[in-house]
């Protein structure tokens, strides 16, 4: 006998605490439904219930189990419906949140591969903040999203996590450009960019806490939602901001310059309603957690002499650096 079906004889055991009940709800008679559970202690190398009383009753490793079997029968269950969909092309929308910064190659990625597992499903793909994303989940007016951690929502599921390693995001002719790497000492006297705290209130307040820590404490906090604006802002010599060398590649007037430790990663994940989540929204994480981590560059050292480089045509190396 399966495991799966020897869970579902389990369940009903321990949702009735009587055989006799339980065989009748599952439509057998009692003496296999015991024989089953005794395959089930023996296999797993415990006693699940105490039968020396008049009632039986759970035993330490009987009420640890409950929890993971429903759990258990649970996943096979959606896995099961979402094959059912898939087959009869019924899948429906899913109504998607990705931050608004995720590269485009990412969410092409991202939607090709949604497309060959889950070709009936119609991803209806948003541009949104963690902080809009968490209420429109709790609202039910979004199935899944990509959020930044850490978030307080106890209502959420979280499926598997990407880290993505930051350093320091500056002008190319800033005097800060010719190290190597940076220390948070480094940044005295700097503005910091960062995304407004109503957007991703726990982010923002952790990369302050980072800072405080490292003794880094910024003349004074802009703030740039859109990943262009705050290229913008740094160009213009308005701060400095903390984001992966990959937000520097459509740019090529400022640099990215790695943290020395490397103190400061974004974490992110898909979350989706743990009560009556659409069916497709776990693999869904799964597959955002893949194409996540597929995009994260291996990051090297990054050589300090730009002399040379390709793009010392498209602006002035020895013009004059005004910024804070």
């Amino acid at each position: 006998m399966d495991l799966l079906k020897q869970l579902r004889y389990y369940l009903a055991v321990a949702e009735e605490l009587h055989f006799g009940r339980a065989a009748e709800r599952l439509g057998i008679a009692q003496p296999p439904l015991s024989q089953s559970i005794q395959r089930l202690e023996r296999d797993l190398g415990v006693e699940l219930f105490d039968r020396s009383r008049r009632r039986i009753e759970f035993t330490t490793a009987g009420r640890l189990l409950f929890d993971e079997a429903r759990a258990l029968l649970a996943g096979e269950e959606r896995v099961r419906g979402l094959m059912r969909m898939v087959r009869d092309g019924t899948l429906g929308t899913l109504r998607a949140g990705v931050p608004p910064e995720t590269p485009a190659v990412t969410l092409q990625a991202l939607l090709r591969r949604l497309s060959d597992e889950l070709p009936g499903l119609d991803v209806d793909l948003q541009e949104l903040t963690t902080s809009e994303q968490v209420r429109l989940l709790a609202d039910a007016r979004l199935d899944v999203g990509v959020v930044h951690h850490p978030v307080e929502a106890p209502d959420l599921r979280f499926g598997p996590t990407t880290d993505v390693r930051l350093g320091v995001v500056l002008p190319r002719v800033s005097p800060l450009a010719a190290a190597s790497e940076l220390a948070f000492a480094d940044l005295a006297g700097h503005d910091l960019i960062l995304p407004p705290r109503a957007t991703t209130p726990g982010w923002h307040d952790q990369v302050l806490e980072v800072c405080r820590q490292h003794g880094f404490t910024p003349r004074r906090i802009r703030h740039a939602r859109n990943p262009e604006f705050l290229l913008g802002l740094v160009l213009a010599g308005q701060g400095v901001a903390f984001e992966p060398e990959s937000a520097t590649r459509r740019e090529p007037r400022v640099v990215h310059r790695p943290l020395a430790g490397h103190p400061l990663h974004r974490t992110a994940s898909a979350a989706w309603p743990a009560q009556s989540p659409h069916p497709a929204a776990e693999r869904f994480a799964e597959l955002a957690a893949e194409t996540l981590t597929d995009a994260v560059p291996s990051l090297g050292v990054i050589p300090a002499a730009d002399a040379n480089r390709p793009w010392s045509v498209v602006f002035d190396p020895h013009t004059r650096y005004t910024g804070s």
